[in-house]
């Protein structure tokens, strides 16, 4: 178990240059749960101005990795399911991951992306994968 998951989650994610890239931010991260700030640029929306189906799974993919990862340490993903639910349009979009269960060499880890616009929050896509320690 990390002793101070946040910290750690903030050094993984700067090491990352891809993160920096999209501006993803770590708001909190814990107790086998973590959340993700994106803003939604026009650069990171699809012909239709909605976030792009890739977006949704990186942000999936992080969300995921970070939760399972505070149980096993050293991680990857090994694999994951979405749902896109509905189109994701506002400002920004939250990624918000939770442990499901952790053994020594996996874990399995749920997400759910939402798109915030002004007060208005609605869930956009919802995930759950597999992690295995490296």
């Amino acid at each position: 178990m990390m002793t101070d998951p946040e910290a750690t989650g903030r050094r993984i994610l700067a090491a990352q240059p891809f993160n920096a890239l999209l501006g993803t931010e770590l708001l909190s991260m814990g107790d086998g749960r973590v959340e993700f700030r994106l803003p939604l640029t026009d650069q990171l929306t699809q012909h239709h101005g909605f976030a792009h189906g890739g977006l949704l799974a990186y942000l999936a993919d992080m969300a995921l990795s970070y939760a399972g990862g505070q149980d096993l340490g050293d991680c990857v993903t090994v694999e994951f399911k979405i749902n896109y639910l509905r189109p994701g349009k506002g400002k920004a979009l939250i990624a918000r991951g939770e442990t499901l269960s952790a053994g020594r060499s996996q874990s399995v880890a749920r997400a759910e992306i939402f798109a915030v616009s002004g007060d208005v929050t609605k869930l956009v896509a919802a995930a759950q994968g597999t992690l295995a320690r490296v």
